[in-house]
Formats: C-alpha cells, sequence, structure tokens
C-alpha cells in the first residue's frame, strides 16, 4: 500500500494528518500558510482521498502506513501535524516510533475515548443513493435529511466523485462505519511520548476537556497547551493565521533549543 501524499516547500519536514471523512485537501490552507518556511508533507490516511483502503482499522495500521511513507521518503525528525483522528495517528505514530518524530502538534482531540459523535453524519452519507445519483446538489438534498449543517455537507461532497459514470464515496464509508468504535478509542493509555508536543484546542470545542490534563500529561510529559477563542472543532480552517503562528513559534521554539 502506497498512501497518496505531496510534497511542497522546502526546510525542515512539517507532515499533515487530515481527520475522518476528510483528505490532505482539508489542510491545503495551513499547507499555503507555513510551506514558504518549512517542507510539507500532506498525506490522505488510509480509507480517505485517494489512498487505498484497507481490510480494517486500526491506529497502529495507520500509523505504519504514514511512517512506511516517511521511511521511503527518507525523512526522519519530522514535525507531526494532526487534527482530530488524525491527530489520534500522529500521537500513535510518535508513541511507536519516537526516533523519527522531533515534535508533535495535535489539533483538538486528545488521547482519550470518546463516545459516538458521527451517527448523523452516518445516517446522512447512507441517505445517498449512489447508483441513481444525478448530481452533488441531490445529494446534498439527500443528505440534509439528517445533516442539517451545510458546512458539515460541504465538507462531506468534497469526497464524493464520479468515475465512469459512476458516483462513489472516496472514503472507505463501510469499514469507518464498521470500525467506527475502534476509531473512537484509544488503546494506547499505557505508552508515552517524552517529546515536545503541543495541544491546541478549538476555545469553543469540547474534544479537549480541562479532564483530560492530567491523562494527557502522563502520556506526554513535554506537552502544552494552547487555546484559540472563538474557533471550534475545525479551529485550523476558522482561524488560520492564528493557527499557523502557534504552529511556527512552537516550531521555531523547538529548533532552538
Amino acid at each position: 500500500m502506497t498512501l497518496n501524499y505531496q510534497i511542497s516547500g522546502q526546510g525542515s519536514p512539517v507532515v499533515l494528518l487530515h481527520g475522518l471523512f476528510g483528505s490532505l485537501e482539508n489542510l491545503g490552507g495551513i499547507k499555503r500558510e507555513l510551506e514558504n518556511q518549512f517542507q510539507i508533507i500532506a498525506i490522505d490516511l488510509p480509507d480517505h482521498g485517494r489512498s487505498p483502503h484497507s481490510q480494517a482499522f486500526s491506529y497502529v495500521h495507520y500509523s505504519e502506513q504514514v511512517l512506511q511513507l516517511l521511511n521511503s521518503l527518507d525523512l526522519t525528525n519530522v514535525t507531526l501535524l494532526g487534527h482530530s483522528m488524525g491527530g489520534k495517528v500522529a500521537m500513535s505514530l510518535a508513541m511507536h516510533a519516537p526516533n523519527q518524530v522531533a515534535q508533535l502538534i495535535v489539533a483538538d482531540i486528545a488521547p482519550v475515548a470518546y463516545h459516538d459523535r458521527h451517527s448523523g453524519i452516518f445516517a446522512g452519507l447512507n441517505q445517498v443513493d449512489l447508483p441513481t445519483l444525478q448530481d452533488r446538489r441531490q445529494a446534498d438534498a439527500q443528505m440534509a435529511v439528517h445533516i442539517k449543517e451545510p458546512g458539515v455537507r460541504q465538507f462531506l461532497l468534497k469526497s464524493l466523485a464520479q468515475e465512469q459514470g459512476k458516483w462513489h464515496w472516496r472514503f472507505n464509508l463501510d469499514l469507518l462505519q464498521r470500525d467506527y468504535s475502534k476509531i473512537t478509542d484509544w488503546p494506547f493509555s499505557a505508552l508515552r511520548y517524552d517529546g515536545p508536543t503541543l495541544f491546541i484546542k478549538g476555545g469553543q470545542s469540547d474534544y479537549l476537556q480541562a479532564a483530560y490534563k492530567d491523562t494527557i500529561a502522563a502520556q506526554f510529559p513535554r506537552s502544552q497547551g494552547r487555546i484559540i477563542a472563538d474557533a471550534g472543532h475545525w479551529l485550523h480552517a476558522e482561524k488560520p493565521a492564528a493557527f499557523c503562528k502557534i504552529v511556527r513559534d512552537f516550531i521555531r521554539a523547538n529548533e532552538t533549543n
């Protein structure tokens, strides 16, 4: 399996890992902001974007696939930046291959298990009748039965593709739905990563909570946190300038230490 990726810019390597139902395009704004100072490696995770589909979900498998790609590119001492599910992949990779990771940046996710947050999205995706679909407008209307937020539907529609006259989701919907409990889980609470780590929280998001502080400190003893006010779970898209400044400052601070 070879993951789809894009490389741009020059400098120390920064690896971007997107979240559930997404693709490397979701972090395109961050890539454009940072590629004038860093070498950016944007990756489609397995079962997403233009990367191959897998037989089962596991964070070990996902992080191993990313590590294999980095090894094939002769990249070491990378900065890992992951959002949401991609943040969990980044944390897993850092814990399992710490010598490959110079520093870790986790956007709005914690190393904990979460309850179901996507039942409405799965219902909306399953509402789309792909064999009879005429266009994206029809898909949007079908999803709207279960997904009321236009922005969420537009995000999902970015992964709707048509090839040889047939519509399909680029992400592996069947697998993601079947293995959803593994996506929300966190099986590595006994592991730790001792490198510099930054958790960035959206001020209006409840994914990163104060109650997780001790749990985070136990697994990432050199971690620190920043909050972006007036931003939700999609903090990198809502406040890109603030997000990128925090990222730049953290990387530069650790490069000079």
